[in-house]
């Protein structure tokens, strides 16, 4: 059965036919040329069993590297005139005897391959008008195929980042202090995940790209791993981040199944599209039933938050920065975050600010009403060492269960 062509490919089959016919030649292809094979991407041809689709031969032996290196033109309308040619291997074993050949660049110069026509007959009719037209078409080819290999190359920098940093245990995790506003003392933490500086991503960009690539639930689940290598040391609750799509795997739910889940909260951000809230809430019914807390994180940056809080009815909800920083001095944001904790709290749900700098934020949030915060007036994300002393009434809850728990290794699958 042929290969299904991807839509780049039909149009530059397209492209290739238009070039065969118009030539009158047996062949045209578009090679792709990683410096040592020439690889055989699109063919349009009447004799399928000599040039196929998927084909390579040896970057260096083919008629296309030597146009290349300027040791044969561009159009050879009978190989027999050319002893350079006559000694390739498409003209001893695929009985080439003319040829087109015309590079195909992308906008940023690099040359991707080539675009190309063969006949198994000399033709003393093909000249520099052809080449032209051969030129013409390796361009258009070149803008159709260019946002795939754009695409590619992405996805391959990603995979090159992400994947030995998997490897080698996945992300730094460091710990954010959450404060009850009443008093400033901390009732728990938040675990937030670190890449290597020299990436220049924040995590929220990191984590998309990995799901992008396929990787998302495997870092996610690394991430987690990490997190809880701080609960048997960790006084109060542990916050942890994690998208639906990746609460929703049985990795998830084995990693879960292990933890003392009455001092986890699980964090939900609002950005995430939710497919299918049966399915959430049948994967959170078991973990919230052992004690697990639930909270929707990032409220108010976007809409999809109150879908989330309706549909999946959490425990917390966590202000996001952009509604909170210097609310003390905009009163459109006061009203928000007083319709917000009004809600909340009518349905008997906490509410977490988050991004606090500064002690007039503080002071209007207390009088507000919201409960709990976190953000650099009250400590920026570090070692579990630098939190602060946990509030009075907030039981610490470490025991040697617990850590036994926590240093459970996660099955593998």
């Amino acid at each position: 059965m042929a290969r299904q062509r991807s839509e780049a490919e039909a149009q530059v089959a397209e492209l290739l036919h238009t070039a065969r016919e118009a030539l009158g030649l047996s062949v045209s292809f578009l090679s792709r040329l990683d410096g040592t094979t020439q690889h055989l991407e699109v063919v349009d041809t009447s004799l399928p069993l000599l040039f196929r689709e998927g084909s390579t031969v040896k970057q260096s032996t083919s008629f296309c590297q030597a146009i290349l290196d300027g040791r044969l033109p561009d159009v050879i309308p009978d190989v027999r005139d050319h002893p350079e040619a006559r000694r390739l291997p498409a003209a001893r074993f695929a009985h080439v005897r003319s040829y087109l050949s015309a590079p195909v660049t992308l906008s940023d110069g690099r040359l991707y391959g080539t675009f190309c026509a063969a006949g198994l007959t000399p033709d003393r009719d093909l000249s520099a008008r052809d080449a032209a037209l051969l030129k013409v078409l390796a361009s258009a080819a070149a803008m159709i195929i260019e946002p795939g290999v754009v695409e590619r190359e992405r996805r391959e920098a990603i995979e090159t980042r992400l994947l030995p940093m998997m490897a080698a245990g996945g992300p730094t995790v460091v710990l954010q202090p959450i404060v009850d506003l009443a008093s400033g003392l901390r009732t728990g933490a938040e675990a937030l995940s670190r890449f290597p500086a020299a990436w220049g991503t924040t995590p929220d960009v990191v984590f998309a790209e990995a799901h992008d690539v396929g990787l998302g639930d495997r870092l996610e689940l690394l991430a987690l791993e990490r997190a809880v290598d701080h609960l048997d040391r960790l006084d109060g609750h542990l916050a942890l981040n994690v998208s639906p799509q990746t609460l929703l795997t049985p990795a998830c739910a084995r990693l879960l199944a292990r933890l003392p889940l009455d001092r986890v909260v699980l964090e939900l951000s609002e950005h995430d599209p939710v497919e299918d809230y049966e399915a959430l809430r049948a994967a959170l019914a078991g973990p919230r039933a052992a004690g697990m807390r639930l909270a929707i994180d990032d409220v108010g940056a976007g809409f999809s938050s109150l879908r989330h809080i309706v549909l999946c009815a959490p425990d917390v909800i966590k202000l996001d920065r952009s509604i909170v920083d210097g609310l003390s001095a905009d009163p459109v944001l006061r009203t928000l975050v007083a319709a917000l904790v009004t809600f909340a709290h009518g349905h008997g749900t906490g509410v977490v600010a988050e991004g606090v700098e500064t002690a007039a934020d503080v002071a209007e949030l207390r009088a507000l009403g919201v409960d709990e915060a976190q953000g650099w007036f009250f400590g920026r994300p570090g070692p579990l060492e630098d939190l602060g002393p946990l509030a009075p009434g907030v039981p610490a809850q470490r025991t040697a269960a617990t850590s036994a728990a926590v240093r459970a290794p996660l099955p593998a699958g």
